[in-house]
């Protein structure tokens, strides 16, 4: 059975965590099949290690470990994530993206920090797409004073950061603001790896179910530093 990790970095302590890691580690172990696990592990490009238990039945048993928990509250959500982040194996991580979906709003600008270790520990695009628009999303809807905060992490040397800063607005539709949607995309259109070129295609694509014509003239007047990537990947439903 994994070990029960607590977090190393000073994360709240918290009963409802203590119980939630106690069943999580309990029955998702029970459910591994090695095979499965190699071939998730290869897929993801050995970011980290597989348990090999499916998605749906990882969220039958997700459900089965949270039965007749209450509500958490800041502090447990933060506790949970950091525990889960702590193990090695995916799926745990995956468990906390979910329960932070769920919760998001009970979170405080003051989860920003969290949301970012989270972004930045063994990242790859399963987890960060995620956190980017429904956690950090959700925390920016809820306090606009997180704006500037974007802002900087638009221009981060890490990529994973810099990802989720261009889709954090993924699901705004109608209240995306498209001054920063736009110059986020124009500020890293040069930039040279696969995931931040396909993140701003992703975003202008998303964006333009709302507004095609915006999207569509923002491309048009960027083709020469928009990469073909984001281009194709911008107009490909126009």
């Amino acid at each position: 059975m994994t070990r029960l990790a607590r977090p190393a970095d000073g994360g709240p302590s918290s009963a409802l965590a203590d119980t939630v890691m106690e069943r999580l580690t309990a029955a998702y172990p029970g459910a591994a099949d090695p095979v499965r696990a190699a071939r998730a592990a290869a897929y993801m490009k050995h970011v980290a290690p597989f348990l090999g238990v499916p998605t749906p039945e990882r969220r039958a048993l997700s459900r089965t470990v949270l039965a007749g928990t209450p509500r958490p509250d800041e502090a447990d959500c933060t506790s949970v994530a950091l525990r889960c982040w702590a193990l090695p194996e995916r799926e745990y991580h995956y468990f906390a993206v979910d329960y932070l979906r769920t919760h998001a709003t009970r979170l405080t600008s003051g989860f920003l920090a969290t949301a970012r270790h989270l972004t930045t520990t063994t990242p790859w695009w399963d987890t960060v797409d995620l956190l980017a628009a429904h956690v950090v999303g959700a925390l920016v809807t809820a306090d606009p004073k997180l704006k500037p905060a974007m802002d900087e992490w638009i221009g981060d040397d890490d990529l994973w950061v810099a990802r989720t800063a261009l889709l954090h607005q993924l699901r705004y539709k109608t209240a995306t603001d498209t001054g920063r949607l736009f110059a986020y995309c124009e500020r890293q259109a040069a930039h040279p790896d696969f995931f931040v070129r396909k993140a701003i295609g992703w975003c202008l694509r998303e964006y333009a179910k709302t507004d095609p014509a915006a999207v569509r003239a923002f491309v048009e007047a960027h083709r020469d530093t928009l990469s073909p990537l984001s281009v194709r990947e911008a107009l490909k439903h126009l």
